[in-house]
């Protein structure tokens, strides 16, 4: 009998680019306080954070109180930009992720799972602006875990799907994806056109292109189960 796989997918510089809209309210989060806005590559850097981590990581000399006002705007300025254009345009999915995706679905002993940073409600916009729902068995999101790199969000999917770690890989596009997948003892896939460079990561495979994904996930699993 086939065992069942579970491949886990960050979301953001992974299945969407959603860096404009991070940078953009990141900005306005920072500007709501008279704070000068971080460099883009710093924003990016902290992207798969939790967003309370994240802002307290990049105003590291604010108090709770002011991050805490920060989280909040950046909260505010995010739902009024998607809202302005949609989650569909403001977070576009990456070129060959859809077709990915669909390819993935079809193998019957995958099972596809979201560990992500984003909100339960900022992920269920992006599904339903993508049309993805059905797509992710397991969804886990910052609501409900501590920040990634704590492996409590793989440690879910890992209860939710009955799969053991040998069979299960995470696919992202940050150290802390990365880092996660190590602490959780699964294996890590990096895609190299996200926020993080690729050789900030340490993966068991890393790809170019959504076309390479499928061989990828086939080889890792196989090197895991030898």
């Amino acid at each position: 009998m086939t065992r069942l796989r579970a491949i886990i997918f960050d979301v953001d510089g992974t299945l969407v680019d959603s860096q404009a809209d991070i940078i953009g309210a990141m900005g306005r989060a920072f500007a709501s306080e008279s704070l000068e806005a971080p460099t883009r590559e710093d924003i990016l850097g902290i992207v798969g954070l939790s967003l309370d981590i994240a802002i307290a990581r990049l105003a590291p000399d604010q108090s709770k109180q002011v991050v805490d006002r920060m989280v909040q705007g950046y909260k505010d300025a995010y739902v009024e930009m998607r809202a302005h254009v949609g989650a569909a345009q403001s977070s576009p999915l990456y070129p060959g992720a859809m077709a990915a995706l669909n390819r993935l679905r079809e193998v019957p002993e995958y099972l596809l799972a979201v560990a992500t940073g984003k909100s339960r409600r900022g992920l269920d916009h992006l599904i339903n602006a993508h049309n993805l729902d059905g797509y992710f068995l397991s969804q886990q999101v910052a609501d409900f875990h501590p920040s990634k790199p704590h492996p409590s969000m793989i440690s879910q999917v890992l209860q939710d799907l009955g799969v053991e770690p040998r069979d299960v890989i995470m696919i992202g596009d940050t150290s802390y994806d990365m880092d996660m997948a190590r602490a959780a003892g699964v294996g890590a896939i990096a895609v190299e056109w996200g926020y993080h460079h690729p050789s900030q990561l340490e993966a068991d495979a890393f790809v170019e292109d959504f076309a390479d994904l499928d061989a990828a996930i086939e080889t890792v699993l196989r090197d895991r189960n030898v």
